[in-house]
């Protein structure tokens, strides 16, 4: 089997025909095979992927998780997550392909082109490629990867954030023995997967728009508010920092450092004066950790979250003596 092609679901009636579709219409001279995670839906969707696979029983494989189970991880914040590693470990092909239940494929020689691209250069563990962003409260076009999107990344490079989009990765399987414990909490798969992977091998980028990946109010990770995403990507390379038994803390601190940073302004935007001050030395403690002298605005800001009153008091003094400056 050269291609195994994951597919994780949950209650999304309206979009899984199109992404087992977009898998089926694939042109191939390989033989590869589509593995459904089935996550106990409450929709349509559990009926509607045992359809296909009475239609397609030498193509497709459907695991079906226990409802209670399912529910229990969704109630913990890990929904889909056993699901996921469950489907990666009936996988049978040399390669994996993923892609959520509500994108989908674009272009038929999708798998060909990766196969080939991972089969021509034994030292790439990964391969990926750009995708159309699809938001359904509309918006005008958009690329998930950025025109300066690099052609060959490492694993240096994603510790510094996730630059893949899940759908439209391909990744050589079983490159490490098995997944750590930590994996099973994280509030997302993909990046501590690719995290895992690019530790054996470089990341190649492929420039051909080849899938869509749609943003609704139902996406599970994408429609969380910026605040959680960070606090648990933080959280996340802490993880990943003694997994990796602490060879790239210089990347690991200074992506946590952009993140509480990030966090600080976040919170001081929203009026959230002690939420931001909390951050704020947070980020300036992991900054001096890595060598990173703070900004002068920092401090000031800094100052200011310590001091409002006497900042304020400053700041009316300044402006009665210099009264045209801002």
């Amino acid at each position: 089997m050269k291609v195994s092609v994951l597919i994780t679901t949950y209650n999304q009636e309206d979009f899984i025909a199109q992404a087992i579709n977009s898998v089926l219409s694939q042109e191939v001279n390989f033989a590869y095979e589509i593995v459904i995670g089935e996550d106990a839906s409450t929709d349509r969707t559990r009926e509607m992927v045992l359809e296909f696979q009475a239609e397609n029983p030498d193509k497709i494989r459907v695991l079906l998780r226990d409802p209670v189970d399912a529910e229990r991880d969704r109630s913990a914040g890990v929904g889909g997550k056993r699901g996921f590693v469950n489907g990666l470990r009936a996988c049978q092909g040399q390669y994996v392909a993923l892609l959520d239940g509500d994108d989908y494929w674009t272009d038929v020689h999708k798998l060909q082109t990766q196969a080939d691209f991972l089969e021509e250069r034994p030292e790439y563990a990964i391969c990926f490629h750009n995708a159309q962003v699809l938001r359904t409260n509309g918006g005008g076009p958009e690329t998930f990867c950025p025109l300066d999107q690099k052609k060959t990344s490492s694993l240096e490079d994603l510790l510094a954030g996730n630059f893949i989009f899940s759908g439209s990765t391909m990744f050589r399987r079983g490159l490490f023995a098995d997944l750590p414990d930590w994996f099973y909490t994280a509030p997302t798969g993909d990046w501590p997967l690719h995290i895992l992977n690019a530790e054996h091998g470089k990341i190649g980028y492929l420039s051909s728009v080849m899938a869509v990946y749609r943003i609704h109010g139902e996406s599970w990770w994408s429609s969380k508010p910026a605040p959680p995403q960070l606090l648990a990507q933080i959280e996340l390379l802490d993880n990943v920092n003694a997994y990796l038994r602490f060879r790239y803390v210089r990347q690991i601190r200074d992506t946590q450092y952009r993140s509480y940073a990030e966090l600080a302004e976040l919170a001081y935007q929203e009026g959230d004066l002690i939420g931001s001050r909390s951050f704020l030395e947070k980020c300036l403690k992991v900054g001096l950790s890595n060598y990173r002298r703070p900004s002068a605005r920092q401090i000031g800001r800094l100052f200011k979250l310590h001091n409002p009153a006497f900042f304020d008091l400053i700041r009316s003094l300044r402006n009665f003596v210099y009264p045209h400056r801002s």
